[in-house]
């Protein structure tokens, strides 16, 4: 079995999508902004929790990302309402979108030159007249820094433009240890202090045993309540569980240093197996710093071979082969060497980038006070509200509006804050109750009136269920045809219930998928396609399990028959029409995990509900779990303990299958599929540029994702914006949205009344 990785799963749509100007033919003077200052009465936008990590290079959750990305900051490029990356945006990008030719602006030209000995060169041009908000003028020289830092071998941020296949990016981040990892595999009796001082030494070792077993005990604690350990001491059980295998009388401080070899002693991703505790509080700064120090044990080089300067305001980036997804990695923030780097040590020349590699403590110095060359200024976080100002700096004009505060407002609150008058925007999450809430407020009882303004767009992401392989297996194979039958029993069920269950959840704001994949994506199959199929509708022989006219019931008995037949196959034994015993590595019981708040506020819940009613009938058990705190999920994930989980996935608009699918990729652990031939279809799609090509490899990758039974396809819904038709003038707020360009990329458009 391949390696687990454990990789943040960031929602690199938010990486995708950044800000910039735009407008419609014959009015580009909107999509520039205006040269009057905009309204003074603030926009208030009923806004998700914050973490107060503003960073373009730390920022992790959607809330925060936002804020910096598409207000503060710019970003190299982006897309179009269509999806389509644009390449020269200088002096205006034309594209026509349902019958309107849109106009958008990026502060670059890009030129993509496939080479004779393989190499792809992209020739990088910046406009010369941008300037940040402090009035400092940006250079290529701030791209490039953007560039080094997140190709730091110490670098643990979301951003993933180290992944590109640049020229000499391996030899200049081989070589590097971070200091932690050092120490811990020095060990505690260790007498070479080259790299580290002994009080160093020491300080690392006095957290493992205090505030990491204090971490690891909040763990077996947390076990202990669940009912997977005997009690505080039963520290061996409750690793087991958590996906770790230690010896007799192992200790919490024993169970720490098994989680820090597993992240490769790095603290930051080592918080994923919080239960009650997180080190980041806890542990003290100086050993917290340990992981994100570098320190030079091989040959490293001083600088990437693929970066090249050829003036003040252009560069080439040279590839050692052509990867599709590169484009979208390259939409990546320009922050501004002179605020989070130091310009005394850039020097291109001489292969100084703004900061001493191996150390990036003075960009993490900057995390919660973000700069750029964006159309607003971050003034402060307070009181649960980001306050946001015009940027009189910003290259494409004033926005509409002088000040813009962000306020953190429970899902509940945030239609009534619309109607209340405490907030202009806010994005609900739309449901069939939702547009009922919206429809009633208004005078016309319709989602578009006169308290409240609604546009819908498809969600660039989609809902699922999904089995880990690991757990839900006959013997010893996850990829055996018997494992594969088991789930494939398991799924049938449950997709026979999803269209009741989703219609009686969203109505119209949502419809059943059978891919997994977003709707949204040019390579999504279509219903039309000669090839598309409904997902697991056919029984263990291959034929239609379905027909033209039955009625509900019939439908759910037909799929509780075939999945007989597939639990058969499976190995199990099946009499009188029930379940009497499972194959060796099966069970007759597995557990589904759902975020539903305690309260089965999910829209699949229903789905696992009457999945489990049906599996009753047959001797099967599938327990529902309906977790109050969403993090158990995403620990259990983490610890590749779960079995069946509900949960959704964010997408980008380039529909890369590597971070999910691939045995390398970040999130691959979650499914552990680990094949090679699906690996190699992920690589072969990934490494060309002919879209035909690729939407139809793609479709082999979801048939073999389909076929393996590790993911139920469940739903596409919409994504809802509401706008206060009081108080924002709603003859400025975006055309045409799409999941590629919505609410949030017209934000400087936007006036109030």
């Amino acid at each position: 079995m391949k390696k687990k990785k454990v990789v943040s799963l960031v929602l690199a749509a938010a990486m995708a999508l950044s800000m910039v100007g735009c407008g419609s033919k014959g009015d580009d003077s909107a999509s520039k902004g205006g040269d009057t200052k905009g309204s003074d009465t603030p926009l208030v936008i009923a806004w998700d929790a914050m973490s107060q990590k503003f960073s373009p290079f730390f920022a992790e959750s959607h809330p925060d990302m936002y804020i910096e990305e598409k207000l503060v900051n710019i970003t190299l490029t982006r897309t179009t309402r269509g999806g389509q990356y644009i390449l020269d945006g200088i002096d205006g990008y034309k594209e026509d979108y349902n019958g309107t030719e849109y106009t958008y602006y990026t502060p670059s030209k890009i030129d993509i030159n496939e080479n004779e000995d393989g190499t792809v060169t992209y020739d990088i041009t910046l406009r010369d007249d941008i300037k940040f908000s402090d009035g400092e003028p940006l250079t290529i020289d701030d791209l490039i820094f953007s560039m080094y830092v997140q190709a730091d071998p110490t670098y643990d941020g979301p951003g993933t433009f180290a992944s590109l296949p640049v020229e000499g990016m391996e030899e200049y981040r081989s070589g590097v240890s971070t200091l932690s990892s050092l120490i811990a595999a020095a060990g505690k009796d260790n007498t070479d202090f080259t790299n580290w001082t002994e009080e160093q030494q020491k300080a690392f070792w006095d957290a493992c045993a205090n505030e990491g077993a204090a971490f690891t005990q909040s763990i077996v604690d947390y076990m202990v309540e669940a009912g997977a350990a005997a009690d505080k001491d039963d520290v061996k059980t409750a690793a087991a569980g958590w996906g770790f295998e230690l010896p007799d009388g192992a200790t919490t401080e024993d169970f720490f240093m098994a989680i820090g070899e597993q992240y490769g002693w790095n603290f930051s991703a080592m918080d994923k197996e919080a239960a009650n505790v997180t080190i980041a509080d806890s542990f003290p700064a100086d050993v917290l710093a340990m992981s994100t120090t570098g320190v030079e044990t091989g040959e490293s080089a001083d600088h990437i071979a693929g970066i090249v300067k050829t003036g003040d305001y252009s560069m080439t980036l040279t590839l050692t082969e052509f990867s599709a997804p590169a484009i979208e990695k390259l939409a990546l923030p320009i922050a501004p060497m002179h605020y989070y780097g130091d310009k005394a040590q850039y020097d291109f020349d001489n292969n100084k980038f703004g900061f001493p590699k191996n150390d990036l403590s003075l960009i993490r110095e900057k995390t919660t006070k973000p700069l750029g060359a964006g159309p607003f200024t971050f003034k402060e976080y307070s009181n649960k509200v980001a306050y946001l100002e015009a940027n009189e700096n910003y290259y494409l004009g004033a926005p509409g509006v002088s000040e813009i505060q962000f306020k953190e407002t429970q899902e509940a609150d945030k239609v009534p804050a619309i109607v209340q008058g405490t907030a202009d925007i806010a994005e609900p999450s739309f449901s069939k109750a939702t547009s009922e809430q919206i429809s009633s407020e208004n005078s016309e009882k319709d989602l578009v009136g006169d308290k409240i303004t609604t546009q819908l767009t498809d969600y660039l992401g989609y809902g699922y269920i999904g089995m880990c392989s690991l757990n839900v297996k006959v013997g010893n194979d996850p990829s055996s045809e018997q494992s594969k039958d088991l789930r494939k029993a398991i799924a049938t069920v449950i997709a026979a219930y999803r269209d009741v269950v989703i219609d009686s959840y969203y109505g119209e704001a949502a419809e059943v998928i059978n891919y997994p994949i977003s709707n949204s994506s040019w390579a999504a199959p279509q219903k039309s396609d000669p090839d598309y199929a409904i997902a697991f509708s056919k029984d263990v022989d291959g034929n239609e399990i379905y027909s033209d006219g039955m009625s509900d019931d019939e439908k759910y008995d037909a799929a509780l028959q075939a999945a007989l037949g597939y639990f058969e196959a499976a190995g199990y034994t099946v009499e009188d029409g029930k379940l009497t015993a499972a194959p060796a590595g099966a069970k007759l019981s597995y557990e589904a995990m759902i975020p539903g708040g305690g309260s089965g506020d999910h829209p699949s819940f229903g789905i696992l509900t009457a999945a489990s009613e049906a599996f009753a009938k047959i001797g099967f058990e599938l327990t529902i779990n309906d977790l109050s705190d969403s993090s158990v999920l995403w620990d259990t994930l983490s610890a590749q303990k779960a079995e069946i989980w509900c949960a959704a996935w964010g997408a980008t608009a380039d529909p890369d299958m590597y971070q999910v699918y691939h045995s390398e990729g970040g999130s691959a652990y979650q499914y552990a599929i680990y094949s090679d031939e699906l690996d190699q279809l992920i690589e072969d799609a990934r490494a060309s540029a002919d879209q035909a090509y690729r939407k139809a490899t793609y479709k082999e990758c979801l048939d073999f994702i389909v076929d393996y039974a590790v993911e139920i396809p469940i739903y596409q819904r919409q994504n809802c914006v509401t706008y206060s038709t009081q108080r924002v003038n709603t003859d400025t707020i975006v055309k045409d949205a799409t999941p590629f360009y919505d609410w949030s990329d017209a934000l400087t458009d936007i006036q109030m009344r």
